[in-house]
């Protein structure tokens, strides 16, 4: 019973910094006319392998599920995403993501991290490998209200400074050059598995969507997805068992662009070179 209490403190200590803080804008068009709407949006990933982020389709693709921008897009408009920026706990500089793997069935999906040398730092958090029963305690850890909930639990003049103001990407980099960058721990029951959703009575809001949701071993055991409004006990996440495919893909995906890249730069190399490859008579 005192390490199931306890497993939130654990979980933090050991992947606060593997798990990061996303900033998103995104505009949704006609060709030739200005934008008919453009939004940012908050949301959580976490680190899965070397240079991969999980996270939510709709963080990833924030118009996905997005009643407004789906009303725009019917008509013939096209989405694009401006940026995606990933601020990790200890790194004063954000990093810029890039979509590896979108899910076209589920709300998951995998990015990839522009930063080789931050993402050889990263330890990617433990999945588990079999389901957790109903009634386990679990940990969702992520950044609610994204932005505000960070300025809301920060010292008090750098709350009275941030608070008010309306550049929430601004306000995350002060945040990260102060080490400021700081995920929530809050703990619940796992209440049902259906197929591939938990459900539990974990808090949440607006901003923990792509956070990892640990058992009681301190492994990963869905991504946190949504909630049911009216309804404490409605907190819903997709089981990592759904993610483990979208890993392989992207992981396959890194790969075959390695190998891709290297054969370019041998044939690169090989074509410039001026000199005539030696013979040797036998």
């Amino acid at each position: 019973m005192q390490q199931q209490q306890a497993m939130p403190t654990v979980v933090l200590e050991h992947y606060r910094d593997s798990i990061c803080y996303i900033y998103g804008a995104y505009r949704v068009g006609f060709h030739g006319q200005p934008p008919s709407l453009r939004a940012h949006i908050s949301g959580t990933g976490f680190v899965v392998a070397g240079g991969l982020i999980a996270t939510n389709r709709h963080v990833a693709e924030p118009w996905y599920r997005d009643p407004q921008a789906d009303a725009v897009i019917r008509r013939g408009a096209t989405p694009s995403l401006q940026r995606l920026i990933a601020f990790f706990p200890g790194s004063p500089t954000p990093v810029e993501l890039a979509p590896a793997v979108i899910s076209a069935n589920t709300d998951l999906a995998v990015l990839r991290l522009e930063h080789s040398q931050l993402a050889e730092k990263l330890e990617p958090l433990p999945l588990a490998t079999e389901p957790s029963p109903a009634g386990d305690n679990v940990t969702v850890i992520g950044y609610p209200m994204g932005v505000a909930g960070m300025v809301a639990k920060s010292p008090t003049a750098i709350y009275e400074r941030l608070a008010f103001g309306r550049d929430d990407i601004g306000a995350a980099r002060e945040l990260a050059v102060l080490s400021l960058i700081r995920p929530f721990a809050t703990r619940g029951y796992l209440g049902d598995v259906v197929g591939n959703k938990l459900i539990y009575d974990v808090p949440t809001a607006h901003g923990g969507s792509g956070g990892p949701v640990f058992n009681s071993q301190g492994k990963v055991i869905a991504v946190n997805s949504a909630f049911i409004d009216g309804f404490s006990g409605g907190t819903l996440g997709i089981s990592v068992q759904s993610l483990l495919t979208l890993i392989e893909a992207a992981d396959h995906q890194i790969r075959v662009a390695v190998v891709s890249a290297e054969k370019e730069m041998f044939h690169q190399s090989y074509a410039g070179s001026s000199r005539e490859p030696h013979m040797t008579r036998r």
